[in-house]
C-alpha cells in the first residue's frame, strides 16, 4: 500500500490560495433591459440611413408597433433590447471600418460571398447574421477578409 503523505503549513502563516496575475478585459457597460426606450434606439438609428421599415424588420416588429414605441417613448422588451445592442455593436464596428454611414449602408446592401455563405442586408434579420456581419467587418479592419 502507498503511504499517505500529510501536507502542513508553517504555524505562523495561514494557508491561502492566490489567484495568478492576469490581464482582465474591461467589463462593458451594462444596460438595464427594462429601461431601454425608443429615444435610445433613435440615437443609434440616427447614425445610419436605415429606414423605419428596415428597423422594424431587424427587430421583428411591425412598422406600426415601432411607431407606437416612438410615440410613447416606450421601453423595449428584453429580446428587442438584445437585438438593438447587437445592431449597435455592428453599426459602431461598421462606422469604424468605413468612416461613412452611406458607404456602410451600400456595403450592407451588396451581396457578398464570405467563407462559403452569402451575406447581405437580410443577414441583419437574425442574431447569427448580425454577428457574421460584425465578424466580417472585423476581418476587413484587420486586412484578413475573404
Amino acid at each position: 500500500m502507498a503511504k499517505i503523505q500529510k501536507y502542513t503549513t508553517p504555524k505562523n502563516k495561514p494557508a491561502r490560495l492566490e489567484e495568478p496575475d492576469l490581464a482582465y478585459q474591461p467589463v462593458k457597460k451594462q444596460v438595464l433591459v427594462a429601461d431601454y426606450t425608443y429615444k435610445k434606439l433613435k440615437k443609434i438609428a440616427d447614425l445610419v440611413p436605415f429606414t423605419q421599415a428596415e428597423w422594424a424588420n431587424m427587430l421583428h416588429l411591425s412598422e406600426r408597433t415601432l411607431q407606437r414605441y416612438a410615440k410613447n417613448n416606450s421601453s423595449f422588451d428584453g429580446i428587442h433590447t438584445d437585438r438593438i445592442l447587437l445592431l449597435q455593436e455592428m453599426i459602431q464596428t461598421g462606422l469604424e471600418t468605413f468612416t461613412d454611414a452611406q458607404a456602410l449602408y451600400r456595403w450592407l446592401k451588396k451581396e457578398k460571398n464570405v467563407m462559403g455563405q452569402t451575406l447581405n442586408f437580410e443577414s441583419l434579420y437574425s442574431d447569427r447574421g448580425i454577428q457574421e456581419i460584425i465578424d466580417q467587418l472585423t476581418r476587413i479592419q484587420q486586412g484578413v477578409y475573404a
